[in-house]
């Protein structure tokens, strides 16, 4: 267990309310529209989006996107602002505690054949709707299921 996941344990045990940071990888489709990707869990395999603890001198940004280069094996551009928030119940060895996560959306610019995570969760890409069908967690699902790509500005054309 990490030291910063210990900590989270341990304020969690105290009542306080404790966060993660995840990332939704998406792509966009010839015909306009978008997919996002998910990731199983890897114990009870359930779908799910790449999340993990923050880190240590990293930006919830920074941190979203290494958790889906290490959970889902994609690289990309992860946005400045995150797509929104939701809350779940993390399951521990002997408890469950309430986590609120910071999602980001992590635009994919490669899939790698082998990455860190890649012998213990699989990985799919959804449209939003049917990805929402196959999350569990009833706050992600409705995150998923009404996302919206930000438009660009005329600032990130160049």
């Amino acid at each position: 267990m990490t030291t910063t996941k210990k900590k989270a344990v341990r304020r969690a045990k105290k009542g306080e309310r404790i966060r993660q940071v995840a990332a939704i990888p998406f792509r966009l489709t010839a015909d306009g529209s978008f997919e996002v990707m998910l990731v199983t869990s890897r114990t009870t395999r359930r779908f799910i989006v790449p999340k993990g603890w923050p880190m240590k001198g990293k930006n919830g940004r920074k941190a979203a996107t290494i958790e889906a280069m290490e959970e889902a094996g994609v690289l990309g551009k992860t946005l400045k602002q995150p797509a929104g928030t939701y809350s779940y119940w993390k399951r521990l060895a002997n408890r469950f505690v309430h986590v609120d996560v910071i999602v980001y959306l992590l635009e994919v610019t490669e899939e790698l054949a082998n990455w860190q995570e890649a012998k213990r969760r699989q990985r799919a890409w959804l449209t939003p709707a049917d990805a929402a069908m196959l999350i569990d967690e009833p706050d992600l699902s409705t995150l998923v299921k009404t996302l919206t790509l930000p438009q660009p500005t005329p600032t990130d054309a160049t």
